[in-house]
């Protein structure tokens, strides 16, 4: 080869860009993440923010890609109340972004893919809804109760008036009534999704991340400190020897 045309080609591999490795974290990888502000269907509206944080580090091939602790935004993007009679209460987050500890940012689309094993709340994976317990039983148990009250009454008052079972009857349907009546001016539980409690976030689509933006050195390091501009410290006032007893200052 003409020496001339092998230093071209030197120059031109030394010029060539060095390959950007790149890290693609799957469609459907599962994020375990860690709620940092409470959201309730009793105090939320649409439009509000929800703040999370990663509870678990995600790897490809080996290497840290999502530390714990990276922060995750998202919005409440629909509030359903529980009914009075019937209706569970339901709540619609829709995830946002996520902050590397860097300060790396990526948008992105996920899914809630699975609830705290201790929340009474449940997911509904068709429409993506996190909805309250219901509050059939405790309706039944109100009216029931009402009823037993309002049985006792008319006992007592049936008894008085020489007519025990009319009194039973009137009683238990008064007691009844009124139990209906203090359900149908009750809703049933809110959906909660108190600080600390977990979920798992699953990915819609793959995120991508360039190997330079994985750098999770302590910040800081390598960068250069600002200088204070201002008079220099004055230097300490030289301080004389104090003379010993029995000893003079020689001059």
């Amino acid at each position: 080869m003409n020496p001339l045309n092998s230093v071209l080609l030197c120059l031109a591999v030394a010029a060539a860009p060095a390959f950007a490795l790149n890290f693609d974290i799957p469609e459907g990888t599962r994020i375990p993440l860690s709620i940092i502000n409470s959201i309730s269907t009793k105090q939320a509206i649409e439009g509000d923010r929800v703040y999370m944080e990663t509870a678990f580090p995600i790897l490809v091939n080996g290497k840290v890609i999502i530390p714990v602790g990276s922060y995750v935004a998202g919005t409440v993007t629909k509030v359903k109340r529980p009914g009075r009679l019937k209706g569970k209460a339901e709540l619609f987050i829709r995830f946002d972004s996520m902050t590397l500890p860097n300060g790396v940012l990526r948008d992105f689309r996920a899914r809630v893919g699975s609830l705290d094993g201790q929340a009474s709340e449940k997911l509904d994976r068709e429409e993506g809804s996190i909805r309250g317990d219901s509050n059939k039983g405790g309706d039944a148990r109100t009216v029931g109760e009402a009823a037993g009250v309002g049985t006792s009454v008319g006992a007592i008052a049936g008894s008085v008036a020489g007519r025990t079972g009319m009194g039973v009857g009137i009683g238990a349907a008064a007691g009844a009534a009124a139990g209906l009546v203090g359900v149908l001016a009750s809703r049933g539980p809110e959906a909660v999704l108190p600080r600390g409690s977990t979920l798992e976030m699953v990915l819609d689509r793959s995120l991508r991340f360039e190997e330079e933006e994985l750098d999770f050195s302590e910040p800081g390091v390598g960068q250069s400190r600002r200088r204070v501009e201002g008079p220099a410290p004055a230097a300490a006032p030289k301080r004389e020897g104090l003379p010993l007893p029995g000893r003079t200052i020689p001059r």
